[in-house]
């Protein structure tokens, strides 16, 4: 007879809005393992799983902290509720918590009053709160990024009041009849009861005890500090009579998102492990990706299984189309479907798809090792750069009013590379390389169409090293510390690295914008290179690594993505963590197309 031998949760800790999947072991009539489900529409031998889940409700109200949300909360900020800043943030464990935090709780204490003054809740509703009501509940963005299941929580909509009464003055009221749940705002500081039992098909009655399991506490979602758009001044590009030539303004995401098969305990032992699970930070980089409403979205560390069956599907729903290039394999040796890749998603009423090239790093090494390197040293040449890294290069066309523009005289064309150049820091020759090496393929289609392009991505370099010149500067200075790095001779002569690209950091538009207003801005830049502090914050490592390069004669940038301080992350706090779930922070810019000036 089917029987259940065990079941456990990932993680015991339940967060608003993150699905639920108990791991459920069985045990077949053929003495068989197995965890496939079994459900009433297709029994086995005559016996079907039955899921219930309980919400435990005590008569004891329990509110939990908001920096600590596995901790019970013992106190709370009177200066929050004076600024209606939502409750669940004005909880506190224990008064050292409180004061740890105090830095980042005043600046949410300053950003309700200026807030309220000055545009009401518009600046929360585009950029911030994610939990933004007073009980605690979630907006509607997560609610809309939900799965649809997770809307129902089983196969009807709203269950009847089916109540236990327990002792000690608790009781169970049925939330759901699925395999899954998700819990809500109304499940918040309860425990969660699952049940699985087996079921009779015929008499529908339960066969033997029903194996259990209790969670924690459910928790809010933890809700970093709201990054607003900054706009900025882009130093224009004047027409002969003065005039800047527009065509509309448009925005671009570029974010690392942290692929799971990264995300290990022992790199990240610093983060929680709910949070660090990939069931919770799927849901909460999708809850930060959708709320930026980026018109183009840059993704890289998205590995092939979770674009299929996650971010493609659940972005659908939001209006965006997806293009997906995934790491080649010739070193990686494990499950195809955790290799991971750049993922680019676009609205599909701004835009529509024109073109994709596929830049695969590994051919390009093959053809270099062919044609410079000698026989003997071409084993040896290969394990230097062969590292799997890909680029991903779309280009689409503008829709106007939601339409293609009829005249092909009139096309409003934009190309849109997206890439993660991860190679060891050590390897300088063969990212300088890599980096080169897309450059030149972007050439080409310049030089094939007059284009707007935009660079995004993940270069592992920071601001000042060669590729990071490359990139900005169109060249590498020959006496730059990081070309003695070169055992192949790959980069000689010194002179070829070069490309005739206009690209400016849309960051460093920050440096360039005069004004009182923006001297906290310009204290988040390196002085040197006018690039973010940083990007990627670990224990090990704080500094830049992402980029959002633009072609400067023809896109002029509008407004920026506030960069985040040591404030917004708290006091001695490192990436991932609950609030932000990927060790990287996420760039976006907003451009306005304007007329072509002379190339470099």
């Amino acid at each position: 007879m089917l029987s259940v031998l065990r079941v456990h949760l990932p993680s015991d800790i339940p967060i608003v809005g993150c699905e639920l999947t108990p791991y459920v072991l069985l045990r077949r009539p053929d003495k068989t393992v197995t965890t496939d489900d079994v459900p009433e529409a297709s029994p086995l031998d005559g016996h079907f799983l039955l899921y219930k889940w309980y919400r435990v409700q005590s008569d004891k109200k329990v509110a939990v902290c908001s920096v600590h949300p596995s901790e019970q909360a013992t106190l709370q900020c009177l200066g929050c509720l004076k600024a209606k800043i939502p409750v669940a943030k004005s909880y506190h464990c224990t008064p050292k918590c409180f004061s740890d935090a105090w830095q980042h709780h005043r600046v949410l204490h300053d950003r309700a009053a200026s807030s309220g003054n000055e545009n009401g809740n518009e600046e929360e509703e585009l950029f911030g709160r994610f939990n933004n009501s007073g009980s605690g509940s979630i907006n509607a963005t997560l609610s809309a990024s939900a799965p649809s299941t997770s809307l129902t929580n089983g196969s009807a909509p709203v269950y009847p009041a089916a109540i236990t009464q327990r002792s000690g003055g608790e009781t169970w009221f049925e939330v759901g009849r699925s395999k899954t749940y998700t819990p809500t705002a109304d499940d918040i500081g309860h425990i969660l009861k699952f049940e699985c039992a087996v079921v009779d098909a015929e008499t529908k009655l339960t066969v033997g005890h029903a194996s259990t399991l209790l969670t924690s506490r459910v928790i809010p979602a933890p809700s970093p500090s709201p990054r607003r758009l900054i706009p900025v001044d882009g130093m224009g590009h004047l027409d002969a009579d003065g005039r800047i030539t527009s065509s509309g303004t448009f925005t671009v995401l570029s974010y690392n998102i942290l692929s799971d098969s990264y995300a290990s305990s022992d790199l990240y032992n610093y983060c929680p492990s709910w949070a660090l699970s990939w069931l919770y930070r799927r849901q909460n980089l999708l809850r930060e990706i959708v709320v930026y409403r980026a018109d183009i979205i840059c993704l890289q560390e998205v590995q092939s299984d979770h674009y299929e069956e996650f971010f493609s599907p659940e972005l659908d729903k939001h209006g965006y189309y997806g293009l997906y290039k995934r790491k080649t394999n010739e070193v990686y040796s494990g499950n195809m479907n955790t290799i991971d890749g750049c993922a680019t998603f676009f609205r599909r009423d701004r835009f529509s798809h024109v073109k994709k090239y596929e830049v695969e790093f590994n051919k390009a090494a093959q053809s270099l090792t062919d044609a410079v390197i000698p026989t003997t040293q071409k084993k040896t040449a290969l394990n230097r750069l062969v590292k799997d890294n890909v680029a991903l290069i779309v280009v689409l066309e503008a829709k106007v009013n939601n339409q293609p523009v009829d005249n092909p005289g009139k096309r409003q064309l934009l190309c849109v590379a997206n890439t993660h150049v991860n190679v060891h820091q050590d390897l300088k020759d063969v990212k300088l390389w890599q980096v080169h090496t897309l450059l030149k393929g972007l050439e080409k289609i310049a030089a094939s169409a007059d284009i707007p392009m935009l660079v995004c991505g993940d270069f592992n370099s920071v601001p000042g090293s060669a590729p990071h010149a490359l990139l900005a500067m169109g060249k590498v200075d020959p006496s730059h510390p990081d070309l003695a790095v070169d055992p192949l001779n790959i980069l000689r002569p010194h002179s070829k690295l070069v490309h005739q690209l206009p690209l400016v950091s849309a960051y460093s538009s920050f440096a360039r914008t005069a004004g009182l207003g923006f001297e906290q801005h310009k204290r988040r830049l390196d002085n040197a290179t006018n690039e973010p502090l940083f990007t990627n914050v670990t224990r090990d490592f704080i500094g830049s690594l992402d980029y959002i390069f633009y072609t400067a004669d023809s896109l002029v940038v509008e407004s920026l993505l506030e960069l985040l301080d040591e404030e917004s992350l708290r006091k001695d706090t490192a990436l991932p963590s609950p609030e932000w779930s990927s060790d990287h922070i996420a760039l976006l810019a907003e451009f306005r197309c304007c007329k072509n000036r002379s190339r470099r």
